[in-house]
């Protein structure tokens, strides 16, 4: 919908996420190296969807062209390939552009806090991003939906990420504080870029908010849903009907849209 084609990499393999970089530094470069050079032998730019993957695919290419290459058994060329974060990528000009072109349900009614996680920006060195407190590109796409972008504090804060299976506690209160401030940006739900992000704030939404003396409910949309929604995708109210908060109710209200 967006005239972009895409190519799956050839026998790519797991990058390692979220635990190998803990455990053997060796092992995790090799692993992510390894898509990097399957990638620079058909000459294609990587589009990674979660940002973890895109941190590691990203670190494995910085150390694979340092001076502690020799370590690795990976090698590659370095500098033949653009490693993207996909709303990086889908925030180029040009596809805004096409984009806001091909908008048919403006959704307007959204008020909405744009959650990046810490993975896709951070470190600065590794991923290269300028704005790695604040972010922008859902920013930016989200804009030209018709959706209302508020300003927070919290864009680029942890979740927790898998550290709800050994510490939901801990979890807890970070995914709480990020209710805490959307509620008082005066969101009416969460557009997120990682899929680890959506699961902690999605599916455990109920308990956390219990835990934390906190009512209401915030739906928690991935950006790419509300790219569908708004270009009248096929399949978009499929999507929305896998949330655990359901966010069906909000889009009907707020966006005119039927969804039944």
């Amino acid at each position: 919908m967006l005239g972009v084609e895409l190519e799956e990499l050839e026998d790519w393999n797991c990058c390692g996420a979220t635990a190998a970089h803990s455990l053997n530094k060796r092992i995790a470069i090799n692993l992510a190296g390894r898509n990097v050079r399957i990638a620079e032998e058909i000459g294609k730019d990587v589009v990674v969807p979660c940002p973890l993957c895109f941190n590691r695919l990203k670190t494995a290419q910085k150390e694979l062209t340092s001076e502690r290459k020799g370590l690795y058994d990976v090698k590659i060329q370095g500098g033949k390939i653009t490693i993207w974060d996909l709303a990086s990528f889908l925030a180029q000009e040009e596809i805004l552009k096409f984009m806001a072109e091909k908008v048919i349900h403006p959704l307007s009614g959204l008020r909405a806090v744009c959650y990046y996680g810490c993975m896709a920006s951070r470190p600065p060195a590794i991923t290269g991003e300028k704005h790695y407190e604040d972010p922008t590109s859902m920013d930016r796409i989200l804009e030209k939906l018709g959706v209302t972008v508020l300003p927070w504090s919290h864009k680029t804060d942890c979740c927790g990420a898998s550290h709800v299976v050994a510490r939901p506690d801990v979890v807890s209160i970070l995914v709480g504080r990020l209710f805490k401030k959307s509620f008082a940006a005066g969101a009416n739900c969460i557009v997120v870029s990682c899929q680890m992000c959506h699961a902690n704030l999605d599916l455990y939404q109920e308990r956390i908010m219990a835990e934390q003396g906190l009512t209401g409910k915030l739906p928690v949309l991935y950006f790419t849903e509300l790219i569908g929604l708004a270009l009248g995708h096929k399949d978009a109210k499929k999507w929305l009907k896998m949330h655990f908060v359901d966010p069906i109710g909000l889009m009907e209200e707020f966006c005119n849209l039927s969804l039944a």
